[in-house]
């Protein structure tokens, strides 16, 4: 459901990109935000917007987004900051069942192979399988390169409750140093949206009253 929506999006938007030359991607995403803002379309701007079936991308995106939140098991009416929260304690429920030696294969026949296990017998019907993982060193994660996922990340660090600096959440991932300007950034937003604390350069979690 979700692939055949993201295959539609991307075909309607090469198609317009195809057929109408003076549009460019940026463009039809700054008129797709002033739609969803309720501003005013000049006359050129409407004609874009008609032109890179704006609405039509639209439509495609909030189907989108209702059907990932479905999968979920989410309403499909959460603000950002909460599929926020949501991602954060969905990923350290995940994280607790890993240490625990347990884990839920997403693509057996990749991740099996890669873990070094011997394939599993897989069920008629495609569904997410359990298996023990073998006790291997642990490894530092990779800091993810998404918005959403880096901020997740640093909340989920920030849930242990001691204040900690942009360098010393950076030592945690397998980037190191290299993600520090991400981590600060990211700390730098989340302070501004009220919720990180920040004494000197050390950063903790707002607790919800």
């Amino acid at each position: 459901m979700i692939g055949d929506l993201a295959e539609e999006l991307d075909v309607a938007r090469k198609d317009v990109l195809d057929t109408q030359t003076d549009l460019t991607m940026t463009g039809l995403y700054n008129l797709l935000a002033r739609l969803r803002s309720g501003s005013a379309f000049d006359p050129v701007a409407q004609d874009q917007r008609q032109r890179g079936r704006v609405d039509i991308l639209a439509q495609l995106h909030d189907r989108i987004d209702t059907a990932v939140a479905t999968a979920y098991g989410w309403p499909a009416d959460l603000s950002d900051t909460d599929i926020v929260a949501r991602l954060v304690a969905l990923n350290a429920a995940r994280h607790a069942e890993e240490k625990a030696g347990r884990v839920r294969w997403l693509r057996p026949n990749y991740q099996i192979a890669r873990a070094g296990l011997t394939a599993l017998l897989l069920p008629a019907r495609a569904e997410q399988i359990e298996a023990d993982l073998p006790a291997a060193p642990r490894r530092k994660p990779q800091f993810p390169r998404d918005a959403i996922g880096q901020t997740a990340a640093v909340l989920a660090d920030l849930r242990s409750g001691a204040g900690l600096t942009s360098d010393e959440i950076a030592r945690r991932y397998a980037q190191g140093q290299k993600v520090r300007p991400r981590i600060a950034a990211t700390l730098a937003a989340l302070a501004r949206l009220g919720h990180v604390a920040v004494d000197g350069d050390r950063h903790t979690l707002r607790r919800a009253a």
